[in-house]
């Protein structure tokens, strides 16, 4: 018994010895967690090597990043600067001399490297400092003179060929890429077909342009709206636009499919809409309706409007087909009301087909009728004879 309750002892003492052991040992801190905590400065560019050439202009592109430190701002110079180069610091655009990135964020800077024509061949390392109270950082930068890779463009549209009628506008979006190494201003231009209207807008702006500035390696979208005249006939159409800079040039094609129209024309045989009518009688117009277009109209609808208590009707009322370049006549028979004033009036005949419609407004003259004319003198004669007898027979007294 003695030696079972001892040997009892001894394995509870080994089991809380065992447990001890684990829990002092501390976990494995995650490898994420070193790097969420790290905290600083970096100046920090893509290309830390380039390639400059004599007697031109060159953009260095860097930034200034904070990683978890309170802003401040850090001011910037230029170390090792080869004698007779000019370079400036840049942001935004213009000349800066201090920076100051929110925390966690960063601040895009660039060198504007001026090379004088008279430099030599050569590696020139210059050096970036951004100060601030607490810390002082650096970037070196190697600007090797040599020969830069020629200006090249390149011009791409996902949907170089478009449908549509003449009276579609046609908006291609092409994308132009500077595939050089050095920013370039680039024009636009399009070659197409007479009495074409073209024009170029950003992207995602509205305003007119004829050029537009690319970083050097990157992309712009400009989007081209061309306009065909409405007379033009069916065909496929080919306009050709260019982006050129420098030595460089880059072409797209883009065709504009135009589909057939027809145009419809609501005039008379001799061009002239007027006619002239009598109170409460029927009257006849000869319309010639046409289809200047370069597609046949189907279903085209004759309709008029008139004044009040007055009668319009056509014959025939419709025409089912009506090819391009073809003509019918229609008869428009209007009835004035009797109770017209003798005067000019307006009538307005309409054409409707689908995809298109005409009118036209004509005058017409009114008059009464000659009976009641003939009438009216009857009784200005009777009345007239009445008048002598009476003076006849009453003046002898």
């Amino acid at each position: 018994m003695r030696r079972l309750i001892a040997l009892l002892a001894l394995i509870a003492t080994s089991a809380f010895a065992a447990t001890q052991v684990v829990a002092a040992t501390p976990p494995a801190p995650a490898a994420t967690a070193a790097t969420s905590t790290a905290k600083g400065l970096w100046l920090l560019t893509d290309y830390p090597s380039q390639t400059v050439r004599a007697g031109e202009v060159t953009n260095v592109h860097f930034k200034l990043q904070n990683m978890g430190l309170a802003p401040e701002p850090l001011a910037l110079s230029l170390g090792d600067v080869p004698a007779g180069w000019k370079i400036d610091l840049m942001g935004s655009g213009q000349p800066v001399a201090a920076a100051m990135p929110t925390m966690n964020e960063s601040v895009s800077l660039q060198l504007r490297v001026d090379v004088p024509k008279d430099a030599k061949p050569g590696s020139h390392v210059i050096t970036i400092r951004a100060k601030g109270q607490n810390q002082a950082i650096e970037l070196p930068v190697t600007l090797t003179i040599g020969e830069i890779a020629p200006a090249k463009l390149t011009i791409k549209s996902s949907l170089p060929a478009l449908r549509g009628t003449p009276k579609s506008s046609f908006d291609y979006t092409l994308s132009v890429t500077n595939d050089s190494g050095k920013d370039l201003t680039v024009a636009l231009a399009a070659q197409a077909p007479s009495n074409f209207q073209t024009t170029f807008t950003e992207g995602y702006g509205s305003n007119e342009i004829s050029s537009l500035p690319i970083a050097a390696g990157a992309s712009k979208d400009v989007k081209i709206k061309v306009t065909p005249p409405r007379d033009v006939k069916a065909g496929d159409y080919p306009v050709l636009v260019k982006a050129s800079a420098e030595s460089a040039t880059a072409e797209q094609r883009v065709t504009l499919q135009i589909s057939g129209q027809g145009k419809l024309a609501l005039s008379t045989k001799d061009g002239r809409l007027s006619g002239d009518a009598t109170v409460g009688k029927t009257s006849n117009y000869t319309l010639v309706v046409s289809n200047d277009g370069t597609a046949p109209l189907e279903d085209v609808e004759m309709s008029g409007t008139v004044p009040t208590n007055w009668k319009v009707e056509f014959n025939p009322k419709s025409i089912a087909s009506l090819a391009a370049g073809d003509k019918k006549e229609v008869e428009a028979v209007v009835t004035p009301s009797d109770k017209a004033i003798a005067g000019d009036y307006v009538a307005s005949f309409r054409a409707g087909g689908r995809g298109d419609s005409a009118n036209a407004d004509f005058r017409i003259t009114v008059t009464t009728s000659t009976l009641w004319g003939i009438v009216g003198i009857g009784i200005i004669a009777v009345a007239l004879l009445v008048l002598l007898g009476a003076v006849a027979r009453f003046g002898r007294r």
